[in-house]
C-alpha cells in the first residue's frame, strides 16, 4: 500500500529533525543544500499536512514545539532506517572490479550491514562495496570460491576452509500470530513445540540450523517437518501473521512486529537461542585494505 500523505516526503522530516539539532532554519537549509526560503517553505508545507504547528520562531533561531519534539522523535527511526536503504542499495553492484566485495547472511544484510557500510564510507570515503546475499551456505560459497573478499554468517558452525571471528551475537525468538492457540499463553512446551510443523528457512540457512541445532543438542528432540520452508524473512513473518503456523526469526527481524502487536514471542523453558554471527575470509589469507576496515566496524558495532 502506498505512505500516507502525510508521510510520504522524509526529506521534510530529515529537514526538521535538522533544524532541531542545529537551532535554526538557516544553518538546516546550508545542512541540506537548499536555500533558507525553501526550507521555510518546505517546513510550513509539512506543518500544513500535518495540521500541528512544529516550530516556533524566536530571537535566537528556531525551536521545535512540543508536538515538534514528538514528530521528530517518531521520525528519527525512519530517517535512520532510510539512511540504511540508501547505503544498502548503494552496495548492489555488480562489477568485479570492486575495491571491496562482500557476501551476507539475510540477517546480517538486513538489519546490521547498512550501518556498517555508513560508517565505512565515513572512514574510507573513497570505498567502492559490491553485495551479494545469500543463507549462510551460500555466503561460504562465495569467500571459498574468491567471490568476496569477506562474508557475514549466522550458522552455528564454522565452514571447513574459512577463517572466522565473531562480530555480533544474536537471539533467535519463536513467534506466532495473536490469533494462534499458542498465542494467548506465551509458553510452550518443549514436546508440543517439537511437534509442531513451523514456518521455516530453506536448509542451507544459518538460522535454520541454529534453531535445530539448538533443539537437538539441549531438548534432545527431533523436530516436526516443516509446514512451509521460504527463502526470504519477509516471506516468513507474513506466513506467521497470515497463520500458517509458529515462525522462528532473528529478534532483529521482528522488533517492529512485537511491539505493535501483530507477532506473540513465544517462550520455550529450558532452550537458549542465542547464537553467535561471524565474519569469515579464506584460510590463512590475512584481511587487508577495506575488508580489514569493515571488519573492526563490525566488530566495535554489533
Amino acid at each position: 500500500m502506498p505512505l500516507p500523505a502525510g508521510v510520504s516526503d522524509l526529506t521534510s522530516f530529515d529537514l526538521l529533525l535538522s533544524v532541531a539539532k542545529l537551532g535554526s532554519i538557516g544553518r538546516a537549509a546550508v545542512a541540506h543544500g537548499i536555500s533558507q526560503p525553501a526550507a521555510s517553505a518546505r517546513l510550513r508545507e509539512l506543518e500544513r499536512h500535518l495540521g500541528v504547528r512544529l516550530l516556533e520562531r524566536e530571537a535566537r533561531g528556531t525551536r521545535l514545539t512540543t508536538v515538534g519534539e514528538l514528530v521528530a522523535g517518531w521520525a528519527q527511526p525512519a530517517i535512520e532506517r532510510a539512511t540504511d536503504l540508501a547505503a544498502g542499495i548503494a552496495t548492489l553492484q555488480t562489477d568485479r572490479d570492486s575495491q571491496l566485495r562482500i557476501a551476507a547472511s539475510l540477517t546480517v544484510a538486513e538489519y546490521l550491514l547498512p550501518g556498517w557500510l555508513i560508517a565505512l564510507r565515513s572512514a574510507v570515503p573513497n570505498t567502492v562495496t559490491a553485495l551479494s546475499c545469500g543463507n549462510s551456505g551460500e555466503v561460504a560459497t562465495k569467500v571459498l570460491h574468491g567471490d568476496a573478499e569477506i562474508g557475514f554468517v549466522e550458522g552455528p558452525t564454522i565452514p571447513a576452509g574459512v577463517d572466522a571471528q565473531e562480530i555480533a551475537q544474536d537471539e533467535l525468538v519463536v513467534v506466532v500470530a495473536p490469533d494462534h492457540p499458542w498465542g494467548s499463553k506465551k509458553r510452550v512446551k518443549a514436546e508440543e513445540l517439537s511437534a509442531t510443523p513451523l514456518v521455516s528457512r530453506e536448509p542451507g540457512s544459518g538460522t535454520r540450523q541454529a534453531w535445530e541445532r539448538a533443539v537437538h543438542e539441549q531438548l534432545h528432540l527431533t523436530l516436526a517437518k516443516p509446514a512451509l520452508e521460504v527463502s526470504s524473512t519477509t516471506a516468513i513473518k507474513a506466513a506467521a501473521i497470515g497463520g500458517i503456523g509458529p515462525a522462528v526469526l532473528s529478534a532483529r527481524a521482528v522488533t517492529a512486529e512485537l511491539r505493535s502487536g501483530t507477532l506473540v514471542r513465544i517462550v520455550i523453558p529450558g532452550l537458549d537461542l542465542t547464537r553467535r554471527l561471524h565474519a569469515i575470509w579464506p584460510q590463512g589469507q590475512p584481511v587487508n585494505g577495506p575488508a580489514k576496515d569493515l571488519l573492526a566496524i563490525a566488530t566495535r558495532n554489533p
